[in-house]
């Protein structure tokens, strides 16, 4: 099989636990690192997905690779190749596939529930396992990190929502994108919140959306298990597309 195409914008947010999960399942996958000037690939076919990591920036940024990593992601989708985002990812796969990506009404930082929509969709992203997946409420947990949010593509449906941020993942096909971070490790959210003060900065208060360092890698060991199952289910519905 083609190699899976993992881009990343930030040397501290790379595949993460997404690379251990395609290492487990013997699939091999290719870094192109942005942040260390590595150009971006013109030709979608070349690979077997492609995955878009998170970044500081925005989408609206002036940076050249930003309309770069679009293109290649409607070239992905023209041929059907998978592409998966996680937070700037999906934001990028919004903007490359007609949506608009804007400030979202307040930050999420930290964990919180996102709530599944109860569609055919979404039950065949979460598969036979739904109920173990979710809780009583129809609620999974996640890792946030962002300030931005975006508008779902046309054809798209929604998976999950949350009161903060009404658009948390969506799928198109075998495409993914996730506002959230189902990624994440222990050594990346403690790498994380060393940026923490310049994230909350100019806040008058914190919102109940963003949580403290303090909070977020104390809660780590209890979270963690349940994202982890979450992620498995998704990442595993997410490479059965895969092209050969």
């Amino acid at each position: 099989m083609k190699p899976i195409a993992i881009f990343r914008h930030l040397a501290t947010e790379g595949p993460g636990y997404f690379a251990t999960f395609l290492e487990a399942h013997s699939l091999a996958w290719r870094l192109f690192a942005t942040d260390r000037g590595e150009p971006v690939p013109t030709r979608a076919e070349d690979f077997a997905g492609l995955v878009f990591m998170g970044g500081p920036m925005s989408v609206n940024d002036p940076l050249p690779w930003i309309a770069e990593e679009c293109t290649l992601i409607r070239d992905a989708v023209a041929h059907d190749i998978p592409v998966l985002g996680h937070c700037l990812g999906s934001q990028l796969m919004s903007r490359a596939l007609g949506g608009s990506v804007f400030p979202n009404p307040q930050k999420e930082i930290g964990w919180s529930r996102v709530v599944a929509d109860d569609t055919p969709t979404t039950r065949r992203w979460l598969g036979e396992a739904t109920d173990d997946l979710l809780a009583s409420d129809g609620s999974a947990v996640v890792f946030q990190w962002h300030g931005e949010t975006f508008t779902l593509p046309e054809g798209s449906e929604r998976l999950f929502s949350n009161a903060f941020c009404a658009n948390q993942m969506f799928a198109l096909g075998p495409h993914l994108g996730m506002q959230c971070h189902v990624e994440m490790t222990g050594p990346m959210i403690a790498e994380w919140c060393q940026c923490w003060n310049d994230e909350t900065a100019g806040l008058a208060s914190l919102p109940v959306s963003v949580q403290t360092p303090e909070v977020m890698q104390a809660q780590a060991a209890t979270q963690m298990p349940a994202m982890r199952r979450l992620a498995d289910r998704l990442y595993t519905h997410w490479i059965a597309g895969l092209k050969p």
